[in-house]
């Protein structure tokens, strides 16, 4: 396959020499982001989950109920599966080649297309595990059929010879893939055995009768290095683990298995468990094919449907009138999801498959759920009434909130008591509205000259704000930062803050490009991630970006956010003439107000940079908040200590 792409050439100069052609597997090397969403780590432990995939695919298929995942001391991966294993005769399209040749060296090849050597499939796009050997130096592949074995080796998606026969294997079947990320792609990102221990441990809650056998040469004190999984309950299994002691509303979940054969005539089946409490926010996980989709889709819609419909017709059978007005929202307040299901051919956006866009799952899934959730709701009545109590509640608080910011913003600014170094904004609704948080009164005072009064206000700190991690629960509430914080926002800490109530869009904090700054922005994203977590999870927390540097050159201004940027300019120059004055901003008072709109506070010339957690890793989030801004000094030596290897480069 080749891809055309224009070259770096001159730009002037734009003939048939400009035409880059790409042979093979050169487009994924050339840009990775466009098969896995970049370089970075979620992208290098995406590698692992798409030879998963395929070995899972073999298990659903009913070809395997064996997989084995194995970390090696190299940071190289081995996936085995006891499957069919990939054929290795020559293709018939490709003389001279195997089919495990053009599989693992052809983007959009596989067998998965026609539906006839599976009914369902997580991988589908036929780019997978050619993707996995163009971004590796290192793959063997181990082909286990007709009890011989054969293998084959590949670089950067090379070849490294043809496929070979190793010799007989009477015991063996199945494929197994080990391949090392390529460092000219990934740099220093490695694999972390946690995070690929989770990810295996839900796979095999997907699909229970698969078995899969995890091991780990690297032991990070805290991953088992050796485990298998195997649940025989499926999702219901997962939901009560993520749980744990949590209270719930019914003493056992919601939960079932339907055959889409069964009730519609088509292949593919759904699997389901939920429970809502009131100790946690809700969440749902969703999966299609065994594939994780963090962004939901149409099988997520199917599924909320059926039990919005379902809650919606109990209320009216029991007399509750109210219940006709919960809504979605309502339910994922307190509702704790996992759904999964198994479609032929579904259509994903992206290949990183973050979201299921086939529209006919949602009919599946909300016509097999429905009626299950229904009995469900009938054999357990008390269950069903606690639940509708808990939604009609939500709803009740919903459409009071609505009610109150309606009310103008003047007439509810009156009803709060603001801290009184706030500068407010004049807009009457929240939307669009944005706070800066500054430090110290100097900075507030250009920033207060620079500001669109209508819709952006200010909140100077006097200094530090408390490290939340490392105080008493009890100084939290008598802290004057943190006082002002919450009166200007709007809204409590941790139990009592409700995103509905905060009076601002956005959220921006604006702190001096240097150590105390980044201290400054690390204590106040602590406290929101800690006390205001669905903030950040709604995307209305962010970064200023202020320059570091402002060069001059006759009428000619250029503002650089680092030495890098500002060495690139000198490099090349302003296009101006005479010498470039390179001034040096020691921090955001020194600006004026000018520079401060035009590089950090106009949305149109502006750079933010939004907030946001690892939505595959949401833990580990916690685990290195924790690590570097908690109580214990040795968890931050520790981390230094391993961490200390990537520093490229140190300002002192």
């Amino acid at each position: 396959m080749a891809n055309d792409l224009l070259s770096g050439a001159d730009p002037d100069q734009y003939d048939a020499s400009s035409i880059e052609v790409l042979e093979g597997l050169e487009p994924v090397r050339k840009r990775p982001g466009m098969y896995i969403g970049g370089t970075d780590e979620r992208a290098l432990h995406h590698l692992v989950a798409e030879v998963l995939d395929n070995s899972m695919d073999e298990a659903v298929a009913g070809h395997a109920n064996r997989i084995e995942v194995e970390l090696h001391a190299d940071y190289s991966v081995t996936i085995r599966d006891n499957g069919r294993g990939i054929p290795i005769d020559p293709h018939p399209k490709f003389p001279g080649k195997s089919a495990l040749e053009v599989i693992l060296c052809t983007l959009h090849a596989g067998g998965k297309f026609s539906g006839k050597a599976y009914q369902t499939s997580g991988g589908l796009h036929g780019v997978g595990a050619s993707v996995v050997n163009a971004l590796s130096d290192h793959m063997r592949v181990e082909v286990a059929r007709n009890r011989e074995l054969f293998a084959q080796e590949f670089s950067r998606g090379i070849p490294q010879g043809p496929v070979a026969k190793v010799g007989p294997a009477p015991n063996r079947r199945g494929t197994t893939v080990t391949f090392h990320a390529d460092e000219q792609i990934f740099g220093k990102h490695r694999f972390k055995p946690a995070r690929l221990f989770k990810s295996i441990r839900s796979k095999a809650y997907l699909f229970s009768g698969v078995e899969i056998r995890w091991k780990s040469a690297i032991d990070d004190g805290e991953t088992p290095t050796e485990a298998t999984f195997h649940f025989p309950g499926g999702l219901a299994d997962y939901l009560t683990e993520t749980l744990g002691k949590a209270a719930t509303y019914a003493d056992r979940p919601f939960a079932g298995k339907v055959s889409f054969q069964e009730k519609f005539n088509q292949p593919g089946s759904v699997e389901w468990a939920i429970n809502w409490t009131p100790s946690r926010d809700g969440f749902i996980q969703s999966y299609c094919n065994t594939v994780p989709t963090p962004e939901g889709g149409t099988h997520e819609a199917g599924f909320w449907a059926a039990v919005l419909k379902g809650i919606r017709a109990y209320g009216e059978l029991v007399n509750n009138r109210k219940a006709k007005d919960i809504t979605r929202d309502d339910l994922v307040t307190g509702g704790c999801a996992l759904v999964s299901c198994f479609i032929r051919e579904p259509e994903f956006v992206g290949q990183t498959k973050d979201r299921l866009a086939t529209t006919e799952a949602a009919r599946l899934v909300e016509g097999a759920v429905r009626d299950h959730f229904d009995n469900w709701l009938a054999a357990d009545t008390k269950a069903a009434g606690a639940i509708l109590d808990y939604l009609v509640l939500k709803a009740e608080e919903r459409l009071r909130r609505r009610a109150e910011k309606e009310t103008a913003r003047k007439t509810a600014t009156k009803k709060l008591r603001l801290p009184g170094k706030l500068v407010d904004c004049s807009s009457a609704n929240r939307e669009g509205t944005e706070l800066f948080i500054v430090e110290g009164d100097s900075a507030g005072g250009s920033a207060k000259m620079a500001r669109e009064r209508k819709n952006q206000a200010l909140l100077p700190l006097r200094g530090k704000i408390l490290n939340v991690l490392g105080a008493a629960s009890s100084k939290l509430g008598t802290n004057a930062e943190i006082s002002d914080l919450c009166q200007a926002l709007g809204v409590g800490m941790g139990t009592k803050f409700n995103v509905d109530d905060l009076r601002y869009d956005k959220v921006i904090i604006m702190t001096d490009a240097d150590v105390d700054g980044a201290h400054i922005a690390s204590l106040l994203m602590t406290f929101f991630f800690t006390q205001m977590r669905p903030m950040i999870d709604r995307g209305h927390l962010y970064l200023a970006c202020p320059p570091l540097f402002r060069l001059t050159q006759g009428a000619r201004r250029v503002y650089c956010l680092d030495e890098a940027e500002r060495d690139e300019w000198l490099a090349k120059g302003l296009g101006g003439k005479g010498k470039i004055d390179v001034s040096r901003f020691k921090g955001l008072g020194e600006m004026d107000a000018k520079d401060l709109k035009d590089t950090t506070m106009n949305p149109e010339t502006r750079k933010l940079i939004r907030v946001s957690i690892d939505e595959d890793e949401p833990g580990e989030t916690a685990d290195l908040v924790e690590r570097l801004m908690g109580k214990k000094p040795e968890m931050r030596f520790q981390y230094i200590q391993a961490n200390a290897q990537f520093v490229e480069e140190l300002d002192i």
